[in-house]
């Protein structure tokens, strides 16, 4: 049985209220996305519904609004283009299949390899690419059929209702936080806009600006139920050889920014979700895409924030908005067609106040220069390419920092003792950044005939260290000299194959230890 609220401080009316505003923003969010994968519009819709209530009903964390997404629909774009939408339909699902697969695996977990800088860079750069995608709002078709700025009182009233609405938002909770700030904008600049005549550009403005100029007659956003569809292509090889790389990159993409916009969320709600449920849910949500006519898609920061800032926390609040955004299309599109783009443009631009990292800038001041060069790297990246680049370069870059920062800290201490030998106590890590710091702490050449290394305080983490080791040995033997091993662990230990051979080792002093293993979900 599905638990609706599904999380702490939720309830019934605050998800409800909250699922419905999230709703209203989603329709043309769903649209831009689909233009941009090169699809029609109520496939992008079908996805949003799909995604929204599946992950909502199924998936890791309650509260956390998915659908269709423009960091997948970039990705869509080629094969849309070559192969046409069937093609697609393939890749989304078998691109769930492969996140189901993760799930199963148990990898959500490695979203906790993402080190604290790239998540900062991560919402940074999300926050910008939501500010930047409500620019084109502030954009009309001229008679030449090209995208222009608005000018004149078009743009006037526009700032002014963004401003207006943003003023709700903000001033409304001091008053009552009885309903969702946001769904009260929209509804109070609606009827503003249409009570008063304004010259304002609505929803279905803004899909007849994406269609030929012999659809936009007849644009609307009503729609039917998706129905049940196997993808009609070739169930062959070649066919796998197309799709196969499309499928990796969504599936990658899609659990990327789920998981990430998961851990925000945790850290927002000071709740925990469940990464590998998430991958799961997101899957189960892709594959049926694939066979219902969505376009797929993957955790949505801003309908999330929107969700979240609205008082949403529990299943209910995605379950709410997938629900209603569907009666839009059944029976209420052109309510939903007549809604002020400015009303969503001011709910978005508070979203992107919210989500943006503020404190970054005082963390930069108080952080090390490699962590602020890191979220700097992310946020641009995440501007410039995509999320799924800006994240993995952040975390090779993350790794290599700290591999440069800790090559620095093995260091040994010398002494003779009551045998004349000499040992060097050594500390810190021996890894592959170490290790020309390792080689130089000795001195074959003058040391004496015995020689000792202590590992009590250091350890060997891999392969690169076993060769130092090897190669220090060859130099003491080609000395005539033997080295001592001491304090090394079990599995240190297992690693030196080579040395074995010629190092002798001082098994009665060395230590037993156990590796650590990650089993949490």
């Amino acid at each position: 049985m599905i638990d609706i609220t599904g999380d702490r401080g939720s309830n019934v009316k605050n998800d409800v209220l909250s699922g419905i505003t999230v709703a209203l923003a989603l329709v043309p969010e769903a649209v831009a996305f689909a233009f941009v994968a090169g699809v029609e519009p109520m496939v992008g819709l079908y996805a949003a519904f799909m995604m929204g209530l599946i992950t909502s009903a199924i998936g890791g964390r309650p509260g956390m609004i998915s659908g269709a997404t423009g960091a997948m629909a970039v990705v869509m774009v080629a094969l849309v283009a070559q192969h046409g939408v069937q093609y697609l339909f393939a890749a989304v699902l078998l691109a769930g299949l492969l996140q189901i697969l993760a799930g199963v695996f148990k990898l959500g977990k490695f979203i906790r390899l993402v080190p604290y800088p790239v998540m900062l860079g991560f919402v940074n750069g999300l926050a910008i690419v939501i500010f930047l995608a409500q620019l084109g709002q502030f954009k009309i078709t001229n008679s030449l059929g090209e995208l222009e700025w608005m000018q004149g009182s078009g743009l006037y009233y526009m700032l002014g209702l963004v401003g207006l609405t943003m003023a709700i938002i903000f001033l409304l909770p001091k008053l009552t936080k009885a309903v969702p700030a946001s769904l009260v904008a929209i509804v109070t600049v609606t009827l503003l806009v249409h009570g008063l005549d304004l010259e304002a550009r609505t929803v279905i403005d803004f899909v007849r600006d994406m269609l030929p100029e012999e659809q936009k007659a007849s644009a609307t956003l009503a729609g039917e139920l998706p129905s049940f569809a196997i993808p009609m292509v070739p169930f062959n090889l070649q066919t796998l050889y197309i799709i196969l790389p499309t499928s990796v990159i969504l599936a990658l993409v899609g659990l990327i920014e789920s998981l990430l916009t998961l851990s925000l969320i945790d850290e927002m709600t000071d709740t925990r979700g469940s990464g590998n449920r998430e991958c799961v849910g997101q899957g189960v949500a892709n594959t049926v895409n694939g066979v219902f006519g969505g376009m797929g898609g993957c955790a949505m920061i801003g309908q999330s924030m929107i969700n979240i800032n609205s008082g949403g926390r529990g299943r209910l609040s995605g379950i709410t908005a997938a629900v209603v955004l569907l009666g839009f299309i059944l029976f209420a599109a052109p309510l939903i067609e007549m809604i002020p783009l400015a009303a969503l443009v001011g709910v978005m631009f508070i979203v992107v106040i919210g989500t943006f990292e503020w404190a970054s800038f005082r963390i930069i001041r108080g952080v090390n220069k490699e962590d602020a060069f890191v979220l700097f790297l992310v946020t641009a990246v995440t501007v410039i390419a995509d999320l799924a680049i800006a994240v993995v370069v952040g975390v090779i870059v993350s790794a290599l920092v700290f591999a440069w920062k800790h090559a620095k800290h093995i260091s040994a201490k010398t002494h003779t003792d009551d045998d004349g030998w000499k040992v060097y106590e050594l500390q810190g890590p021996l890894f592959f950044g170490s290790v020309s710091y390792f080689k130089d702490l000795f001195d074959p050449q003058n040391d004496p005939q015995d020689v000792v290394i202590d590992f009590n305080e250091s350890r060997v983490w891999d392969s690169s260290g076993v060769d130092a080791i090897d190669s220090l040995a060859d130099k003491y033997q080609q000395q005539g000299k033997k080295l001592h091993i001491r304090h090394i662990s079990a599995e240190c230990r297992a690693l030196m194959n080579k040395a074995q051979g010629y190092v002798e080792m001082n098994l009665n002093e060395d230590p037993r230890y156990k590796i650590a293993t990650d089993k949490l979900g």
